[in-house]
């Protein structure tokens, strides 16, 4: 298992000063990475079972049809504070479909369901900490009266030996962003360790891409 390169950091937007501390020099403690900021894990956990929750969210096993809405990848990195990729990590995500409705019995949301979208889905990750998933773009939704939600995708990660985290992703460029309740209690340091990074189409396939490095605390 190797370290990432300096490259590889700035790619996953692991930047600030951060990437040149890694090496000690003449003895001096390295600088560890700053975990990604935990976050709530909101009232739509999913609750009921379901037996498809594999990484590609626009299917449903035994369904012709495919998710409403923009299909995009979402792709990236569990690394420890030292940079090192954390391999057969367990990603857990759920989302809003493009409409903004969870397909959680307590969500009030009038927007419809997606028969065809999974929602949920999780992944180990592989020998060089990466994961990948195919989804939709979630719609915002209200909170409350004076609160809209930005689009993001809740995450939970979890690896023996590492303190378990649960956090949200959001993605670039949203004015929703700005206003944010969750989003702006962080400080700007880390709301930015919560963006994503935007990329053009993939190889394979001609669909957006983001990017969203994870780095997960050692238990001591």
């Amino acid at each position: 298992m190797k370290k990432l390169s300096r490259r590889k950091f700035i790619k996953l937007g692991i930047t600030g000063g951060v990437v040149g501390a890694l090496t000690p020099k003449r003895g001096v403690a390295k600088t560890l990475l700053p975990p990604t900021p935990p976050e709530t894990e909101g009232p739509f956990y999913p609750v009921t079972s379901q037996d498809d929750k594999d990484f590609d969210l626009t299917r449903i096993q035994g369904r012709d049809g495919v998710a409403q809405g923009k299909h995009m990848i979402v792709t990236g990195s569990v690394l420890d504070n030292h940079g090192q990729p954390v391999p057969q990590a367990t990603v857990e995500i759920w989302q809003a479909n493009a409409k903004g409705r969870y397909r959680h019995p307590q969500d009030a949301n009038p927007a419809p369901l997606d028969p065809n979208f999974q929602g949920w889905a999780i992944v180990l990750t592989d020998e060089n900490g990466e994961f990948r998933f195919k989804t939709v773009m979630p719609g915002s939704y209200p909170a409350s009266p004076t609160w809209v939600r930005p689009p993001h995708i809740h995450f939970k990660i979890s690896k023996k030996g590492y303190e378990e985290l649960t956090t949200q992703m959001y993605f670039p460029g949203e004015a929703l962003n700005e206003t944010d309740l969750l989003l702006n209690q962080k400080k700007p340091s880390e709301r930015l360790l919560m963006i994503a990074r935007k990329r053009g189409p993939s190889e394979t396939e001609a669909l957006e891409v983001y990017e969203y490095a994870i780095v997960l605390n050692q238990k001591s």
